[in-house]
């Protein structure tokens, strides 16, 4: 976790209670802050599908809050009011008219002038093993051949052989696990990111 991100929300929202804001701006110190706490606090990025989910869930929530209580309602629709009718809002009005249609336009545009990019493709093949051996740590090993020098340990020494899944399971996650994923089916959360996309080594027709 990113507590300093934590603690600065938090904080933002304590002050705007002392402070006693207008419910229009609490609501929306509610919602920047919770988009805030998911976009930033966790050390692991969440995926903007599941962002969109919980922000999703949270304009509702806000939205069923404000019409539960007709005070509430009422605190919340007169700034909208006011904006509408009161003459030294206007200026900011008639830019709004103006900015909405001109960002519309200005995404179809971006959309429509994008750079074509290549269509993705996903891995189907895992490629052979090389027919020469590999040099590890001095010695020589041959791919298609080789066995694990450590799973004799599981009958011999379960102790040691469970240390030695251990480590590999801490390596596996320190350096592995964003693309190939937690069940080394190639669907980590940056898989996509890479073409083609990681192997799916739980496939028995990759890797014998």
């Amino acid at each position: 976790m990113n507590w300093l991100v934590v603690f600065a929300v938090i904080a933002v929202m304590f002050l705007a209670r002392f402070r006693k804001v207008g419910m229009l701006t609490w609501l929306a110190i509610w919602w920047v802050g919770i988009y805030v706490f998911l976009r930033f606090s966790f050390t692991v990025p969440i995926p903007d599908s599941v962002v969109q989910i919980y922000m999703g869930i949270v304009t509702l929530s806000l939205f069923a809050f404000v019409l539960t209580d007709t005070e509430r309602m009422k605190e919340v629709w007169d700034p909208f009011v006011a904006f509408l009718v009161e003459k030294r809002y206007q200026p900011f009005l008639l830019g709004m008219v103006v900015a909405i249609p001109a960002v519309v336009a200005f995404q179809i545009y971006a959309g429509m002038t994008a750079t074509p990019q290549a269509p993705f493709f996903a891995r189907t093949v895992h490629p052979a093993p090389p027919n020469e051996p590999i040099t590890v740590h001095e010695n020589e090993v041959p791919l298609g051949t080789a066995d694990n020098p450590y799973r004799s340990l599981e009958t011999s020494d379960p102790a040691e052989f469970a240390r030695r899944v251990e480590h590999g399971r801490a390596i596996y996650y320190a350096n592995c696990f964003w693309c190939h994923g937690d069940l080394m089916a190639g669907e980590g959360m940056f898989a996509h990111g890479l073409n083609p996309i990681p192997t799916n080594f739980q496939d028995p027709g990759n890797i014998a």
